[in-house]
C-alpha cells in the first residue's frame, strides 16, 4: 500500500469516528439532560408525597435542639442562680402554709380558751336551738316498765343508760342503745328484814355523780339510799331529813351530795366517805327542787314560799329571789349565772343570779286551759336546760313538751316548737351531747294526785334531735 492510500484510509477512519461521536454526545447530553429533569421531578413528587405529621415531628426535634443550645449557651453561675430562686420560691410558699396552719390553730385554740373562761364565769351560750328540728312522732321511742307515774330520771354522764324512778317505788336501768331493761330495783316491803334493799315509798328525786360512780335516790319515807350506778348495787342509806327528800344533786366534778325536803332544810352529805356535813334553813314552805353545777352551791326551788334561793356553802349564806306568783315547782341550772323555773301559775322564768328578779318571765307558757272565763294555765311540772346553750325544755300536762330558744343574754324566751305526749310530763333531762331528749310521763302530778289523764302512759320517752344540716359554702 503506497502512503498516499494508507493517509487516505486514516483520514476516512478519522471522519467516521468523528461523525459516529457526534450524535453519541447530543444523545448523552439529552440523556443528562432528561436525568436531571427526572430528578427534579422526583423532587418535586417527593415533596408532594411527605406527610404533615412529618414536618410536625420536625418542630419539637428543633425546640430541642434550640433548647439544648440555650442550655449550653448558660453558664454554671447562671444555672446556680436560677435552681437558688427556685428553691427560695418553694421555701416561700411552705412558710406561707406552714403560718396559714399555725393560724389556724391558735384560732381554734383562742376560741377552746374563751369558752373555758365563759364557762368558769357562767356566761358561756352556745347557740343550738335554732339548729334543732322536732322529730316525727314515730321517731320517739317509748319503754314501759313502770306500773305508776314516773316521778324522776337521769342519764349517765356517757348517755349510755338512762335511770327511772316511779310511784310504784321502783328504780329502773335502760339501755338507751336498745331501750331493753338493764336492771331492776324492786320495791322494798316495809317492815321486813332479810330483803333486798330498796324503796317502800315514791321515789320523788335521784341525781348522778358526774363520774357516773354513784346514784342517790330519795323518798317519801325521808331516806337516801346511795347505790353504785354501774352494778345497781346498795352501798349507804343516809337519814336525817324529817320529812319526803324531794331534791338531790352532786356537785360536778366532786362526791358531793345535795339534798332538800319537805321539811324545808338543805343538807350536805360527803357520799366517797359516807358521812354528812351540814344542815342549811331558810325557805319557809316544802322545797319542791334543788340542782348544782361545778361551784360550792346550789339553787332550789321553794315551792309556796314563792322564792328561788342560791345557797352559798363555804359562807353558809343565801341569796333569796322573787318571781313568780304560784308554787314555784321546778328548777334547773343553765350554766353557773343562769338559770330556768317553772310555777304552777303557767309562768317559766329565766334567771341570772346577780339579780334579785327574773330576767324574763314567759307567762301561759303552755296555754289556758277550762271554760271560757274559768280558764287557767297549764301547771309547768318539769323544766331542763342543755348545759351551756341557748335551749330549754319545759313539760306540764298540755299534752306536749315545749322546746324553747334563750335570746342573747338570756333576756328574751321565744317559743321553737312542740313535741306531742300526754300525760304529766314530770321529769325532762338533755343528753351531754344534746342528741335526745327523755322524759318521764305519768297518769298523775309526781307530787300529788289532784287529777288523773286516764289516755296517758306511765312511760320513759327518748326523743331525737336533729340537727338542721348547715347552708353550703357558695361555690361548693
Amino acid at each position: 500500500m503506497s502512503a498516499t492510500a494508507a493517509s487516505r484510509k486514516r483520514g476516512k477512519s478519522a471522519l467516521g469516528s468523528g461523525a459516529g461521536a457526534g450524535p453519541g454526545k447530543r444523545r448523552r447530553k439529552a440523556d443528562s439532560a432528561g436525568d436531571r429533569a427526572k430528578s427534579k421531578g422526583g423532587g418535586k413528587m417527593n415533596e408532594e408525597i411527605s406527610s404533615d405529621s412529618e414536618s410536625e415531628s420536625l418542630a419539637p426535634r428543633r425546640r430541642e435542639e434550640e433548647e439544648e443550645e440555650e442550655e449550653l449557651e448558660e453558664t454554671a453561675q447562671e444555672k446556680k442562680l436560677r435552681l437558688a430562686k427556685l428553691y427560695l420560691e418553694q421555701l416561700r410558699q411552705q412558710e406561707e402554709e406552714k403560718a396559714e396552719a399555725r393560724a389556724f390553730e391558735e384560732d381554734q385554740v383562742a376560741g377552746r380558751l374563751k369558752e373555758d373562761v365563759l364557762e368558769q364565769r357562767g356566761r358561756l351560750q352556745k347557740s343550738v336551738a335554732k339548729e334543732v328540728q322536732a322529730p316525727a312522732p314515730a321517731d320517739i321511742r317509748v319503754l314501759r316498765g313502770h306500773q305508776l307515774s314516773i316521778t324522776c330520771l337521769v342519764i349517765t354522764p356517757d348517755d349510755s343508760a338512762i335511770f327511772s324512778a316511779a310511784k310504784d317505788c321502783t328504780i329502773i336501768k335502760w339501755s338507751v342503745e336498745t331501750g331493753r331493761k338493764l336492771h331492776v330495783i324492786p320495791r322494798a316491803k316495809k317492815d321486813t328484814e332479810g330483803q333486798p334493799p330498796g324503796h317502800s315509798s315514791h321515789v320523788l328525786c335521784m341525781a348522778i355523780s358526774s363520774d357516773g360512780k354513784y346514784l342517790a335516790s330519795g323518798d317519801r319515807s325521808k331516806l337516801i339510799l346511795i347505790w353504785e350506778a354501774q352494778s345497781c348495787q346498795h352501798l349507804y342509806t343516809f337519814t336525817g331529813h324529817r320529812d319526803a327528800v324531794s331534791g338531790l344533786a352532786f356537785r360536778r366534778g366532786t362526791h358531793q351530795l345535795y339534798s332538800t325536803s319537805h321539811d324545808r332544810s338543805v343538807k350536805v352529805w360527803n357520799v366517797a366517805e359516807n358521812s354528812y356535813v351540814e344542815t342549811l334553813f331558810g325557805h319557809q314552805d316544802a322545797v319542791a327542787a334543788l340542782d348544782a353545777l361545778s361551784r360550792e352551791c346550789c339553787v332550789t326551788a321553794g315551792g309556796r314560799d314563792g322564792t328561788v334561793r342560791v345557797w352559798k356553802i363555804p359562807e353558809e349564806s343565801q341569796l333569796v329571789f322573787y318571781g313568780h306568783q304560784g308554787s314555784i315547782d321546778c328548777i334547773h341550772l343553765i350554766n353557773e349565772e343562769h338559770m330556768v323555773s317553772g310555777a304552777d301559775d303557767g309562768s317559766v322564768a329565766l334567771w341570772g343570779l346577780s339579780k334579785k328578779r327574773p330576767l324574763v318571765v314567759q307567762r301561759d307558757a303552755h296555754g289556758l286551759r277550762g271554760e271560757p272565763g274559768l280558764e287557767q294555765p297549764f301547771w309547768v311540772s318539769s323544766v331542763a336546760a342543755l348545759l351551756n346553750t341557748d335551749l330549754v325544755a319545759t313539760g306540764s300536762h298540755s299534752s306536749c313538751v315545749r322546746l324553747w330558744q334563750c335570746g342573747e343574754g338570756f333576756r328574751q324566751l321565744s317559743h321553737l316548737c312542740d313535741i306531742p305526749l300526754v300525760g304529766f310530763i314530770n321529769s325532762l333531762r338533755f343528753s351531754s351531747t344534746g342528741d335526745f331528749l327523755v322524759a318521764g310521763v305519768g297518769q298523775e302530778h309526781r307530787l300529788g294526785r289532784w287529777w288523773r289523764i286516764k289516755e296517758a302512759r306511765n312511760s320513759v320517752c327518748i326523743i331525737p334531735l336533729r340537727r338542721a344540716p348547715a347552708p353550703e359554702a357558695a361555690g361548693s
